[in-house]
């Protein structure tokens, strides 16, 4: 297997590296691509050396030209961040002027990112689609992930999404179970950045209300909200629902606050200067506190079963085909999906509650806005996405977030200066 990874100089890349050292030994090539020359100088070393201490016998590459690294690839992975960390931080902070909350995923903070983010990459999946195998599925790491998931899809593309929230949960949960994680299943529901678990199966059997009985108070924390509220709800949310059920005291909360933006760049520069290191051949400790926690685990599990038609159940994004039957059927959702050669097929889901169903219809209808103004461009586009967000809803404020919106991203939105409306 030929894999190449799309925004291979990102400080992540190792925990890849790391994930496919142990995990994956189908792996013969692994190509990192980035514009990005000194970045590559440093990543790709190390990436190289930490799979070699594993005694990965892959060919390790790097380089920045994306025709040579799709060549004959078998598996793409996107793991973009257009505009960098600079870009993030506007994300982060000029909403909250607005009384809208900073984040770079939802809220204006995410449509600005996916503004950004859409246009390339579907340019860089259409030109690697053409010189990678025809079998090669895209995987797409790159937020907000369930719209350039939808994008991706909806271009024609082999393309799965993938967040490291499920799994992140997993792991939380076996480990108050003292249970191996294979044990474990969610009954994960909702779209991304957007889901609840609804049920934790061990062996088949549900346990979630043994463990918000025992253990609330220690699941709490990786939702941001208190555990008397997870135990009201039943049900355990994702960390980005805290953005809607305490949407103000979040936004104060982030006046005048370190950005999370400003702490990832102090992160990088440690962990590119940790790399540099020529006797650095395991990952570092501190590239835990980067994010994106059992990213490799995920990636590599989402590899093996495409590739090798493995049949099992991932939490995955990918086309709601009638899972939940309030959405369209080409609305991408997060959800339990069979993993196989032909892609991610989602597996059909209870009713969802009111309480839930509300808010998932009313996120994907943004969703869709935020889409279309991705694709056409024009700032009546931005506004009715603005205006249709639950986070935002009231006209002036979507006026406010739509101005700042596009003047903090100008240079990278052709249509800003004069374009359609």
């Amino acid at each position: 297997m030929k894999l190449a990874v799309i925004g291979g100089g990102s400080t992540y890349t190792p925990e890849l590296a790391d994930g496919i050292g142990r995990l994956l030994p189908q792996v013969e090539e692994l190509v990192l691509v980035d514009p990005d020359p000194d970045r590559l100088a440093v990543v790709g070393p190390v990436s190289a050396r930490i799979m070699a201490a594993r005694d990965h016998p892959a060919e390790v590459r790097w380089t920045g030209s994306l025709d040579e690294g799709a060549e004959g690839a078998d598996a793409i992975l996107f793991q973009l961040r257009i505009g960098g960390q600079a870009a993030r931080q506007r994300d982060e902070t000029w909403p909250l002027d607005c009384g809208c909350v900073g984040q770079e995923t939802t809220g204006a903070g995410g449509l600005a990112k996916a503004l950004r983010t859409v246009p390339v990459v579907l340019d860089l999946a259409e030109r690697a689609s053409r010189r990678a195998s025809p079998s090669a599925f895209i995987i797409d790491f790159t937020n907000p992930v369930g719209i350039v998931t939808r994008a991706l899809l909806t271009a024609g593309h082999r393309a799965v999404g993938l967040c490291n929230v499920a799994i992140g949960f997993q792991r939380e949960f076996a480990a108050l179970l003292d249970v191996g994680p294979a044990r474990v299943s969610l009954g994960h529901v909702g779209l991304n950045h957007l889901s609840w678990e609804r049920s934790v199966l061990l062996d088949g059997a549900d346990v979630l209300p043994e463990l918000l009985g025992k253990y609330a108070d220690e699941i709490a924390p990786h939702t941001g909200m208190p555990a008397d509220f997870i135990r009201h709800l039943g049900m355990v949310p994702s960390y980005y629902l805290r953005y809607f059920y305490a949407h103000d005291a979040v936004v104060e909360s982030l006046r005048g606050a370190t950005t999370r933006a400003e702490e990832v760049a102090r992160l990088e520069a440690e962990l590119l200067e940790l790399y540099a290191d020529p006797a650095l051949d395991t990952k570092p400790p501190q590239l835990a506190q980067r994010g994106g926690a059992f990213y490799s685990e995920a990636a590599v599990d989402l590899l093996v079963s495409l590739t090798a038609d493995r049949r099992d159940v991932q939490v995955v994004n990918t086309f709601n085909r009638g899972t939940l039957p309030f959405l369209p059927d080409d609305a991408v959702i997060e959800g339990p999906a069979v993993i196989g050669s032909g892609g991610a097929d989602p597996r059909s889901a209870d009713p969802v509650e009111p309480l839930l169903r509300g808010l998932i219809a009313h996120v994907y209808a943004y969703e869709e806005l935020a889409l279309d103004a991705a694709l056409r461009g024009g700032r009546d586009r931005v506004y009715n996405a603005l205006l249709a967000h639950p986070l935002v809803g009231q006209a002036d404020q979507a006026r406010c977030l739509t101005d700042r919106l596009i003047a903090e991203n100008a240079s990278y939105l052709p249509w800003a200066a004069g374009g359609p409306r």
